[in-house]
C-alpha cells in the first residue's frame, strides 16, 4: 500500500471539520444546502428525487445536505430536498459547456447493433446498482486526490459528437495518461463493480460512502477484485485504451447521490 506523506502526517493532527467539496450550483455541481433548524444527533435521512443525499456535520453545528446536481437540471426549476421533518429547496444557475467533436474509427461505438446495444442495456443495470449502493463508514469522504498523473484532455459535461452524431454530455474528467501508467484509489473505499463493458472498457467503480462512488474506464489491466478494500493511494488498475476511445487515457467520473458530477470539485488545491 502507498501511502502519501501529507495522509501519515495528517493523522497526528487533531481532528478538524471535513474539507467540503468546492460548492457549484450548476448542472453537474455540487449544492452544500445547510438544514437549518434540525438538532438530532443522528444525521438526518434526506432525499433528492429518488436518490438518498449525503448529510455530514456542518462547521459550527447542524447537519449540511452535500447534493450531486444532474447534468440535466434546469436553472429555473426550484431543486427540492426531502426528509421526515420537511422540505428544503436550492436554486441553481445555468452553465453552457462546449462542444467536443472526436471521430471513432470503429462503427460499432457510434452505431451498434441490436446485440450490442442489449449488452449496453445489461451493464449499464450493473453500473447503475453501484452507483446507487449506500454504504455508511464511520468517516466520510469529501475530497479526492488524483487517480493518475497526466493532462486533463478532456473537461466534464462536454456536448459530445461521435462522427458529428450527438452523444450524452461528457460525464467525466479524461486524463492522458499514456498506456499503462499506474491508477491509485484517490480515497478509501470499496470496490462494488468490475467489468469489461461494451462503450468504457475494462471498468471499475469504488464506493466512498454515502452516495459517493467512483468509476476508472478503459484500463489496460485492472488490480483489484469485487469486494476489495481499499486505502488511499493503493493500485486500481492501469491505463489504457479499451471500449470507445481515440487513445489511451483514464476516464475518471465521480458520482454523488447517483448523480455524475464535475470531479475537478473534489480535488482540494490540485
Amino acid at each position: 500500500m502507498r501511502v502519501h506523506n501529507w495522509l501519515v502526517a495528517a493523522l497526528f493532527l487533531p481532528t478538524l471539520a471535513l474539507a467540503m467539496p468546492k460548492e457549484a450550483r450548476v448542472p453537474g455541481g455540487v449544492a452544500l444546502v445547510p438544514l437549518t433548524g434540525i438538532d438530532s444527533e443522528q444525521a438526518p435521512e434526506v432525499h433528492y428525487g429518488n436518490n438518498r443525499v449525503m448529510v455530514v456535520p456542518g462547521e459550527n453545528s447542524g447537519w449540511v445536505a452535500v447534493v450531486g446536481i444532474p447534468l440535466d437540471a434546469k436553472a429555473d426549476e426550484t431543486q427540492q430536498l426531502t426528509l421526515d421533518q420537511g422540505g428544503y429547496s436550492f436554486r441553481i444557475d445555468d452553465k453552457q459547456y462546449e462542444s467536443q467533436y472526436l471521430t471513432v474509427k470503429e462503427k460499432k461505438y457510434v452505431e451498434p447493433d441490436p446485440e450490442q446495444i442489449k449488452r449496453w442495456r445489461r451493464e449499464s443495470a450493473e453500473m447503475g446498482a453501484a452507483f446507487t449502493h449506500w454504504s455508511a463508514p464511520s468517516e466520510p469522504t469529501t475530497g479526492f486526490a488524483l487517480p493518475a498523473l497526466g493532462p486533463f484532455s478532456s473537461p466534464f459535461g462536454l456536448r459530445r459528437f461521435f462522427n458529428k452524431q450527438p452523444r450524452k454530455p461528457h460525464s467525466g474528467l479524461d486524463i492522458a495518461a499514456p498506456e499503462g501508467a499506474p491508477i491509485t484509489a484517490p480515497a478509501p473505499g470499496t470496490v462494488v463493480a468490475v467489468g469489461n463493458y461494451f462503450f468504457n472498457g475494462n471498468t471499475v467503480i469504488v464506493d466512498h460512502g454515502y452516495g459517493l462512488t467512483t468509476m476508472y474506464c478503459h484500463m489496460s489491466k485492472i488490480d483489484v477484485a469485487l469486494g476489495d478494500q481499499l486505502d488511499m493511494g493503493d493500485a486500481i488498475g492501469k491505463v489504457g485504451s479499451t471500449g470507445r476511445v481515440t487513445g489511451p487515457h483514464l476516464h475518471w467520473s465521480v458520482s454523488l447521490n447517483n448523480v455524475r458530477v464535475d470531479p475537478l470539485l473534489f480535488l482540494d488545491g490540485q
